[in-house]
């Protein structure tokens, strides 16, 4: 895993829906998601590349996920969360045992999920969130604090770079003001509306030379981030 692109999270489940809403929490944050219907599917994209965190149904066709987790030990550490529709002990033992390192019963919350694959990563030592960001000619790079239009620098104070990051990370959500304030404050409980307002006014007076302005008003809602140039 680098730091120039999100943590990669293989999610294997030959529930559709079910594995729809997990996918569609995991890209909520930010993780690039790639999907399998069975341990038959998930084995063939494995043979070529392994991603950050796998995510695995236990009971499935054609493959298990208990037996493709044993296969898998054999050539890679990568961290496996396990789900299962059985609360019961031997099964969660039986899955530590072959090499998982997280198991979750469903029905789960996907929050909770979504909590245990960044804890996942913290173990692993990979960056939970990716430090560079892009949306069409900007880059941000966070550990650097820094922010460029192409070759130009657009010099962002450290508080409206943290509220541009906040954006960018989860680009398919509308964010309340308060969720902004909270991404982009160290303590949120003291920053009102209007000065969250104020500091997108910034962002965009210093992108608007450039023809670009990623907040996308929603009414009543926020902002989310809008289509690239």
């Amino acid at each position: 895993m680098t730091a120039s692109r999100p943590p990669r999270i293989m999610v294997v489940d030959d529930d559709d829906p079910l594995r729809e809403v997990v996918r569609y929490a995991l890209a909520r944050e930010g993780f690039t998601v790639i999907e399998a219907r069975d341990g038959e599917a998930a084995r063939r994209l494995l043979a070529d590349d392994i991603p950050d965190v796998l995510v695995l149904d236990v009971a499935m066709p054609r493959l298990d996920g208990f037996s493709l987790c044993r296969e898998l030990r054999t050539r890679s550490d990568v961290p496996v969360l396990f789900l299962s529709a059985r609360n019961d002990e031997v099964d969660r033992v039986l899955g530590l045992d072959l090499g998982g390192d997280d198991y979750v019963t469903k029905p789960f919350s996907t929050r909770e999920l979504v909590s245990r694959v960044k804890a996942l990563l913290r173990r692993r030592g990979g960056a939970v969130e990716p430090t560079v960001l892009c949306w069409g000619p900007l880059r941000l790079d966070v550990a650097e604090h820094r922010a460029f239009v192409g070759t130009d620098e657009v010099v962002l104070t450290a508080t409206e770079l943290r509220l541009l990051a906040a954006l960018l990370r989860r680009p398919h959500r509308a964010l309340g003001r308060d969720e902004l304030a909270e991404a982009a404050y160290p303590d949120a409980r003291s920053v009102s509306e209007r000065t969250v307002d104020s500091h997108i006014r910034r962002v965009r007076a210093k992108l608007r030379p450039f023809g670009l302005d990623p907040f996308e008003t929603v009414h009543g809602v926020g902002f989310r981030l809008g289509t690239p140039p």
